[in-house]
């Protein structure tokens, strides 16, 4: 019935874009995992994601998140309507099947870290799932084509943690980012998407250079870069859906799952 439904909401989508034009700006793509074999919505199969990264490659529009906030900021790019890729959590396919495939394209992705399950080995998805490690990470960087940026350490759902624990879980992470990898994590991104409290907003807004949350449509020049809006890209968008977020369309799709989330995830805190 879910999937059934999740399937009914696109072409509405589309026709809610049709007739009310979503804005332009710098669309930013969210993905969790390629080629992991869950079987889950947000894993896509290796060749869907080699099709998205090849076309988008081929707009010229793909640009890294630290160009694209310069963009937000008023700097002029090339590319019109900018796209940058984003990868939330940190599962090992990440590193063993997306990053080869950006490479190909010569695409760059930002890779927003939750550090506790790669500093603990511990699984991010389901108990038999292998691990990322930070060697692994060590050597995607390498490559030019992944950057990293903090998810916090624990996934912890910020809105609903008191200062103390919200400071822990931000520092956490960037202490070990920078003491494993030797890079700077400039970039945060909400565990759930699920907009922050205002302890949380003004600790993320005093650490980080931007912050993402969820909304499935681009971000005019002049965004608030702590504001950054993301469009989540599912199995089941294939290549049609996922050319209609490219440009920052798929809105309702996202108004709906929000509602839906939010009542998911009442009382959790991860």
């Amino acid at each position: 019935m879910k999937s059934q439904l999740r399937l009914a909401l696109k072409p509405v989508s589309a026709l809610a874009d049709a007739i009310v034009a979503p804005p332009a700006g710098l669309t930013v793509l969210l993905y969790h995992r390629v080629g992991g074999r869950s079987g889950g919505e947000v894993d896509l199969d290796i060749h869907v994601f080699d099709d998205q990264m090849a076309e988008l490659a081929a707009s010229g529009r793909a640009v890294s998140l630290d160009r694209g906030i310069a963009y937000l900021r008023g700097e002029k790019l090339d590319a019109a309507e900018p796209v940058a890729i984003t990868f939330d959590d940190g599962t090992p396919d990440v590193v063993e099947h997306a990053l080869p495939i950006l490479e190909r394209h010569g695409l760059e992705a930002t890779l927003y870290l939750a550090t506790r399950f790669v500093d603990e080995e511990l699984p991010f998805w389901s108990p038999n799932d292998p691990v990322l490690s930070w060697s692994g990470l060590t050597d995607a960087l390498q490559s030019g084509a992944l950057s990293v940026g903090s998810h916090t350490h624990s996934h912890a759902l910020l809105d609903r943690l008191p200062a103390a624990e919200i400071a822990d879980e931000l520092d956490r992470s960037i202490g070990l980012i920078g003491e494993r990898l030797g890079v700077r994590a400039a970039h945060f991104a909400y565990p759930k998407a699920l907009p922050p409290s205002t302890l949380a907003a003004e600790a993320v807004r005093s650490r980080f250079d931007s912050a993402a949350l969820a909304g499935t449509r681009a971000n005019p020049v002049g965004t608030d870069p702590y504001r950054l809006t993301r469009s989540p890209v599912q199995r089941s968008d294939g290549q049609r859906w996922f050319r209609r977020k490219l440009d920052g369309g798929m809105g309702l799709e996202d108004r709906v799952r929000d509602l839906v989330n939010r009542r998911r995830y009442t009382g959790a805190s991860r």
